[in-house]
């Protein structure tokens, strides 16, 4: 979807500025709601890609005013409301009204460092060859969903050619809908900057996406 988290090349946000050392957390409350965050997704009950979504759902004005880890607990507000954990009072009250969902795991305090040693690979067979080959020219297709894509505006109708064949992977798109994991071939394309900011770009920079097979034709 087009929403608040997709700003490349937007203006109008200042710059970008690293900060020097940067902390792995800004304050105590973060590292709680990164791990708040991954024990729920441990429940089984949604997909990274279905979390992904619910943040790119919430309010831009909302969006906009908060920071990184205030986005991750008010998109996972919103998961556990769909999904029976917790009520919307509940949540507000922080007090439990009703009985919620059963989870079909728990991710326990001795499991945590195996799981996330193991993380969430999503690479999977698929059966078809790759319809693109290192060196393809490609160009991306136009479209607008209001529902999860991987494809940024930016780079969308724009012309670039393939760098690499990455493998097989689930399909983002239709797994943040529970349409099934329904993997597909992802490629490296290289755009020239030209292509992708216009008139005036560097003309010695390049920008690489990964973009899956769907979103991709051949020239």
């Amino acid at each position: 979807m087009n929403g608040p988290h997709d700003l490349g090349g937007q203006m109008g946000f200042g710059p970008v500025a690293p900060e020097k050392d940067e902390p792995y957390f800004h304050a105590e409350w973060e590292k709680r709601a990164l791990g708040i965050t991954l024990s729920c997704g441990a429940f089984g009950a949604w997909t990274i890609d279905e979390s992904r979504h619910a943040r790119e759902n919430i309010p831009p004005a909302d969006y906009l005013s908060a920071s990184y880890y205030e986005i991750w607990t008010r998109g996972l507000e919103m998961l556990l409301e769909r999904h029976g954990f917790a009520t919307r009072g509940e949540i507000d009250a922080g007090v439990k009204q009703m009985e919620p969902a059963t989870p079909k795991r728990i991710l326990k305090a001795d499991m945590v460092p195996a799981a996330l040693a193991r993380g969430g690979p999503c690479d999977r067979p698929v059966e078809t060859e790759p319809l693109f080959r290192r060196g393809d020219k490609v160009r991306t297709k136009n479209f607008n969903p209001k529902t999860h894509t991987r494809l940024p505006r930016y780079a969308r109708a724009k012309v670039g050619v393939v760098e690499a064949v990455q493998g097989s992977y689930v399909f983002p798109d239709d797994n943040a809908h529970r349409k099934g994991e329904n993997p597909q071939w992802v490629y490296t394309v290289v755009f020239g900057a030209g292509e992708i900011w216009g008139e005036g770009a560097d003309p010695t920079l390049t920008i690489s996406v990964d973009a899956w097979e769907s979103y991709l034709e051949r020239l």
